[in-house]
């Protein structure tokens, strides 16, 4: 209903959120109406600091001209919402976890192939290789979107009430996962036992003992107090949580070239900005778990060298269904 209701606005501001933007592409750049950024995410996140330091820096680059209303928690839709009505250019910019989108782009499961890399500034030098980017750009493209770029919140962990620091500690582990084939086989590879739950079902889960286990990046487990149920954060680093900025593509160029050279700096700046952001949260994050009495994990080298061992038939499975040009520049040194 929210989205009906957005769309009938734009439509008394003169058409489609497509439409709007080619009368002010034409209007010396004059905007009747904030155009509307949705995600799935609540506000105290690094994707809603992202959203919003995009939206400031359009603004601000292009003197007022440029308007972006940040909508967070779903008001829009959902994720398969969001992607959905951001293709058919309705929600032009969408700010989300790149989990979603491999049901519409298979090639984005390329960030699912788990214990990659060893810290997220290798992740970022990966995810920014100017060809890789290319690659994606084009995936993006053929969906019906154009990509902005990807800032993250840093790796998942696992929390858990059990000591894990080898291997076989992971052993018979009920842990809520996202209904993610890959994500499950990586849990079922380590031994573990992996349940798919809705969300906000989690914390009663761990704290009924329905699950043993969840695994998230550090700002989830902490917003929604899910350390308060578990003894231990084991951090697995086994998957960076990407978030991607993306616009509709039919919307994008509709717009003046001055207009999408704004669009595309404001990505940038905001990029890095959610970065530098996400690593201070994190380590915040890490002392209000730490001084709750939770103990946090690092496990060793070796371990980590045995879990990418157990995860060679994963890699196989997504290589078989990702661009191999994809995979190869997401692994090139």
């Amino acid at each position: 209903m929210m989205i009906i209701s957005l769309i009938a606005g734009l439509a008394a501001c003169g058409g489609s959120a497509g439409e709007g933007s080619q009368a002010a592409a034409k209007d010396a750049g004059v905007q009747r109406y904030a155009w509307p950024l949705g995600s799935s995410s609540p506000e105290d996140t690094v994707t809603q600091i992202y959203a919003e330091k995009f939206a400031d820096e359009v603004d601000r680059l292009s003197d007022g001209k440029m308007k972006i209303s940040v909508y967070p928690n779903s008001v829009l839709g959902g994720d398969r919402e969001l992607l959905e009505s951001c293709k058919d250019g309705d929600i032009p910019f969408v700010v989300q976890n790149t989990a979603p989108q491999v049901t519409f782009m298979k090639d984005t499961a390329v960030f699912d192939m788990p214990a990659l890399f060893d810290n997220i500034d290798e992740v970022r030098e990966h995810v920014d290789n100017p060809k890789f980017m290319k690659l994606m750009q084009q995936v993006y493209n053929d969906g019906g979107y154009e990509l902005l770029g990807y800032a993250d919140q840093g790796f998942r962990v696992m929390t858990t009430n059990k000591k894990i620091e080898s291997l076989a500690d992971f052993k018979g582990q009920k842990i809520r996962t996202m209904e993610n084939s890959y994500h499950m086989a990586y849990w079922k590879a380590l031994g573990a036992s992996p349940t798919p739950m809705t969300f906000s079902e989690v914390y009663i889960g761990l704290q009924q003992g329905t699950i043993d286990a969840q695994e998230n990046p550090y700002e989830v487990i902490v917003s929604n107090k899910l350390y308060e149920q578990q003894d231990y954060v084991v951090e697995t680093n086994h998957l960076p949580h990407l978030i991607s900025l993306i616009v509709s593509d039919e919307f994008m160029q509709g717009l003046s070239d001055e207009q999408q050279q704004i669009i595309r700096e404001a990505a940038e700046t905001a990029k890095q900005y959610a970065r530098e952001q996400s690593d201070e949260r994190i380590a915040s994050k890490i002392k209000t778990i730490e001084d709750s009495g939770t103990q946090i994990i690092t496990l060793s080298d070796e371990v980590h060298e045995q879990i990418r061992k157990e995860c060679q038939p994963i890699y196989e499975s997504i290589e078989k269904n990702v661009s191999s040009d994809i995979v190869d520049a997401y692994l090139a040194q």
